[in-house]
């Protein structure tokens, strides 16, 4: 301890006012009279003066020399103006309704560079909603890209953007884009007859997906996977999920995007739920509504890969009611649309090809169409 002559101590009523600021709380007594009042009241002078904790936003103020109006301006100020920023907002909805008819190889060359330029807008500056806005357009990108990989076989490739997609929805906190990519993982596993994992991955989506359009595709995977487990039951409950999800959701306005679930595309789900569980009048029924939603009145197809699977259905149907004639023909009609998703049509048409296989296996129809079923890898 210091001694008296090294510290000059003050006059009474100076130590006086000195204490009753120290009482309020106005001052803090230094380190020659803290460790005294502590000594006093039989303690150590941090338990009795415990160091103040530093205002953070002074902190960060002082360290970056600005004052509260400059910092808080530099929060509001972005290299990225309101129009770009509704450009690309088009460009991603765009890209989105482009999926079910353009060119895979085109979609995917364009789709990758748009987010590239959407990611390069993170290293500028952005305001804080800007930046969530960035993250957001960038998953949906992504999720596109994701699927047009796998629509091409390109599997590692599609599983690499599908996880990054899963990193931008979890950072932009959007679980639309996560749902829609557990979506996908789940699709990957039914197309690769890991049913159990198609389940597995449908319930990893985010509990929020089921007041969300995603929700619906969600539940249509987890009831074609039950309906090649074999179990009936649970695949119409997982419909009837997905059917309830629909009834409580408003009506979309754009029925083009790919990530927008339409009322129509439910019956392409109970469609492929009827033709794996025998159930063919059925099927065949939703077979025919579907191409009839999914064809304009001047022929021209607007969901291709849909109608595919629908003629792929009827050509089951036609197997069972022992009509190979019309099989084969609905057959080659499935291989004839140039936008396929190569995983889920030879999927199907390999469905098809073992109902053929069971009941006419030595015809020349069925060798024709199997060979068909060959050809596909090399013709994408």
């Amino acid at each position: 301890m210091r001694s008296k002559s090294s510290h000059n101590l003050p006059t009474d009523s100076t130590l006086l006012r000195n204490w009753r600021r120290w009482e309020s709380g106005e001052s803090r007594p230094d380190d020659f009279y803290a460790p005294l009042i502590a000594a006093a009241f039989d303690t150590v002078t941090a338990a009795f003066f415990p160091k103040a904790r530093p205002n953070r936003d002074d902190e960060l103020l002082s360290a970056t020399g600005m004052d509260t109006l400059e910092f808080i301006g530099r929060l509001r100020m972005s290299d990225v103006s309101a129009a770009t920023l509704d450009a690309i907002r088009i460009t991603a909805e765009r890209l989105c309704c482009e999926y079910p008819h353009a060119d895979p190889h085109d979609l995917h060359t364009e789709g990758t560079a748009w987010l590239r330029r959407i990611t390069s807008l993170l290293d500028g500056r952005l305001t804080l909603s800007q930046h969530r806005e960035i993250l957001v357009l960038a998953g949906w990108v992504a999720l596109l890209v994701g699927c047009v990989d796998y629509d091409l076989g390109r599997r590692t490739s599609a599983e690499a953007t599908r996880r990054a997609a899963v990193s931008l929805g979890r950072e932009a906190d959007q679980p639309e884009i996560t749902g829609w990519a557990a979506e996908m993982a789940s699709w990957f596993a039914l197309t690769q007859g890991n049913y159990l994992g198609a389940i597995e991955a449908a319930d990893l989506a985010p509990a929020a997906c089921a007041n969300l359009g995603v929700g619906v595709q969600l539940a249509a995977q987890r009831a074609k996977a039950w309906a090649r487990l074999g179990d009936g039951a649970r695949a119409e409950e997982a419909l009837r999920a997905g059917r309830a999800i629909l009834e409580r959701l408003d009506h979309p306005v754009d029925l083009g995007n790919h990530f927008v679930v339409d009322p129509q595309k439910f019956d392409f789900y109970a469609m492929d739920c009827s033709r794996v569980a025998g159930e063919d009048r059925m099927a065949e029924s939703f077979a025919n509504e579907v191409i009839r939603t999914s064809t304009d009145a001047d022929g021209t197809v607007r969901n291709p890969m849909r109608v595919a699977e629908a003629h792929l259905t009827l050509a089951v149907v036609a197997v069972r009611d022992k009509d190979l004639e019309r099989a084969a023909h609905e057959g080659a009609l499935a291989f004839e649309g140039r936008r396929r998703s190569l995983p889920s049509l030879t999927w199907i048409a390999g469905e098809t090809a073992r109902e053929l296989v069971e009941f006419y296996p030595g015809d020349p129809r069925t060798l024709a169409y199997l060979e068909q079923l060959r050809s596909l890898s090399t013709d994408s």
